[in-house]
């Protein structure tokens, strides 16, 4: 399946480590990327904020609590703050650009978190001259058009939440679909609630479309079996050693 983004340079299915790996006890910071990358992880899965002076900071939570134990907004700090908040004496939130320069060879799928964090990203993005080798997601819908209108559609992106729900649709009812041209991935969990969403219909509404379908977060190697089986084009997990050993298993890791 080709889109013309090089984003999608490596054969299906893609194994995506979910926050660099989180099930290690440390997520999207560089030593959970480094990690990853190590185990041969060429597609790495992140969250990016902003702080309070405009820079793209790689965490997922808008507070510092669950992470550091130390109360705060990041939007609220300014990033000469933050960089100085450690956990086990390393920093505890890394720069967007400090990870993109010191992997360039990896693909980074960056799941915008807050509408402040728009303009850094993109920004961030030109900068490095990195928009080939990543794709922008979010749950927003609206937080999605703008980072599309802002890319000028260069930057491969997945779907938000109605997008997919309207993907879903279609693959209910054969009813036609249109989408934003830098869309190149459904990322989905399987299921929402109790509504499933990834079945062979979904699939092969997504692929008739030339999209791929990246199911997460997926840390059973039963399911994530199940899911090859079901033809998916990638998965994002948070234990990176179980999904490489699955994909070994199937003669589907490169590295």
């Amino acid at each position: 399946m080709s889109t013309g983004y090089t984003y999608l340079d490596s054969p299906a299915p893609l194994a995506f480590a979910h926050r660099g790996g989180a099930a290690d006890g440390d997520e999207n910071t560089t030593a959970a990327f480094a990690r990853a990358v190590d185990l041969g992880y060429r597609y790495v899965e992140t969250d990016v904020h902003a702080t309070a002076d405009g820079v793209a900071v790689v965490v997922h939570d808008d507070t510092l609590d669950r992470l550091t134990g130390q109360r705060g907004r990041v939007a609220a700090l300014r990033w000469a703050d933050l960089a100085t908040v450690r956990v086990g004496g390393a920093a505890a939130v890394p720069r967007l650009d400090e990870v993109l320069h010191a992997w360039p060879q990896v693909r980074f799928n960056i799941d915008v978190k807050s509408d402040p964090a728009v303009t850094p990203t993109v920004a961030t993005l030109d900068r490095a001259g990195a928009g080939d080798r990543v794709l922008l997601a979010s749950f927003s819908d609206n937080r999605l058009t703008r980072l599309r209108a802002m890319t000028g559609g260069r930057v491969a992106t997945s779907l938000g939440v109605r997008g997919v729900a309207r993907l879903r649709w279609a693959s209910l009812t054969g009813r036609p679909v249109r989408l934003p041209r830098s869309v190149v991935a459904a990322q989905v969990p399987v299921r929402y609630g109790r509504l499933p969403v990834v079945d062979r219909r979904f699939l092969r509404m997504a692929h008739r479309l030339g999209l791929q379908v990246h199911v997460w977060t997926i840390d059973e190697p039963t399911e994530m079996h199940e899911l090859l089986d079901l033809g998916v084009d990638g998965i994002m997990t948070d234990h990176v050693g179980v999904l490489r050993d699955v994909y070994r298993s199937r003669g589907h890791w490169a590295a």
